[in-house]
């Protein structure tokens, strides 16, 4: 059975019934001597398009590692549920995952207070728990734990890198803000970056999550005349937004940028809606000229996907898999006070240049990409977006320990 099948069945019975990816021939493998990966993400609601593809990219990783040997033998089952984009639900996942389905371990959580409430779970259990979405919160001292990995780019970072390259002193800044985590935090850290280099912030319009209309937000932006007007929101809010924003005609006098540039938003929307929009990724799949991780990581899912190219959230979801597994591979086995502390000392590369996690904070120190859509349809479905710049992984990108609220 293909996954968009079993993904499907997943959202049919409201993710009662776990997901099991495991390698051609180990089926027979009982499930008690699996190693057990949860991966609750919101495969419906308005980021189901990403989570759909971080399955995906999580099911190679796990295939891959059956597929050397797993641990002396010892195979590796993903266990997928849809924790519905709503916290309480994320929890219910988490804590259904880990009482009643045995996980070892936890990677997911699509949103900024998902895995929060996430975190909650897994690390008062002293689960090992791996976040593959943007927070700044889980990287402070009030959320941490031996045993949460966050490894996404964070809020700060990303604003960092973007905000340097588009503004300059005396630019005019507004905001369109989902009204949740995820959007306050991005305001927090452009306006940080905006002071910093003279910018000015003339206001923000918050809107709710899932929103469909925003002709009633669009006139109060248009009314500060920004010179950049910044959509921190994400899935089908940044896209509906954007593209309601460009029918308003705002593109005529403020250049649109977006934390971060999806290509799934981008491939949805089309070249029209996204053209000259500026934002900031992890990962885009044209790294492969430059970086052999890259281009192996994208031809193997490729080969397991008709010849697709990995979103940039999928490839979060298949670094941290494969990630664990490989601290996991090291260890030489799946205790977890072992597993975190190897995966707090490991270096490694599984898909676009070095990584490593910060001791204080166990955020993953790696590059930020900022890219620009293609005004253009490309002959390639799949080429939309180039690469202006790329900020080398620095823990200069990061707050501070001290600011995190850790001590020493």
């Amino acid at each position: 059975m293909n996954l968009a099948s079993l993904l499907s069945k997943s959202v049919a019975k409201a993710a009662c019934v776990p997901l099991l990816f495991v390698a051609v021939g180990s089926v027979s493998l009982a499930q008690a001597q699996n190693i057990k990966i949860g991966l609750p993400v919101p495969l419906t609601g308005p980021y189901g398009t990403e989570a759909q593809d971080q399955a995906r990219n999580a099911e190679l990783a796990v295939a891959e590692f059956n597929n050397a040997g797993g641990l002396n033998g010892q195979k590796a089952e993903l266990l997928v549920r849809d924790d519905k984009l709503n916290p309480g639900e994320a929890a219910t996942r988490a804590l259904e995952l880990i009482e009643k389905d045995k996980v070892n371990f936890i990677v997911g959580g699509l949103s900024a207070a998902t895995q929060l409430s996430i975190n909650n779970v897994t690390k008062q259990r002293k689960v090992l728990y791996i976040s593959i979405s943007q927070s700044d919160a889980i990287n402070e001292a009030a959320d941490a734990s031996p045993y949460t990995f966050h490894e996404a780019l964070n809020p700060h970072m990303t604003t960092q890198a973007v905000g340097r390259y588009v503004f300059k002193k005396g630019t005019r800044v507004a905001f369109l803000t989902a009204d949740y985590a995820y959007g306050h935090e991005m305001t927090r850290g452009f306006t940080q970056v905006a002071k910093e280099l003279g910018a000015e912030v003339v206001g923000e319009v918050k809107h709710p999550l899932g929103a469909q209309d925003y002709s009633t937000f669009l006139p109060r932006i248009r009314a500060m005349n920004p010179d950049v007007l910044i959509f921190n929101n994400f899935g089908s809010d940044n896209r509906i937004s954007i593209k309601q924003a460009g029918d308003f005609g705002m593109k005529k006098s403020a250049k649109f940028v977006t934390p971060i540039l999806t290509y799934s938003a981008r491939v949805a929307g089309g070249a029209g809606t996204y053209e000259g929009v500026i934002g900031g990724t992890q990962y885009y799949w044209e790294l492969e000229t430059t970086i052999p991780s890259a281009k192996a990581f994208n031809a193997a899912f490729a080969a397991a996907n008709k010849g697709r190219h990995p979103s940039d959230y999928g490839a979060m979801a298949y670094s941290a898999v494969k990630s664990l597994l490989m601290a996991i591979k090291q260890a030489g086995t799946t205790d977890t006070d072992k597993v975190a502390q190897t995966l707090k000392g490991l270096k490694y590369d599984t898909y676009k240049g070095p990584q490593y996690y910060r001791a204080c904070d166990q955020q993953s120190v790696q590059s930020v990409l900022v890219i620009e859509s293609n005004s253009k349809e490309s002959t390639s479905p799949d080429d939309v977006f180039k690469v202006l710049h790329v900020e080398p992984a620095s823990e200069k990108l990061l707050r501070t320990c001290q600011e995190l609220g850790f001590k020493g």
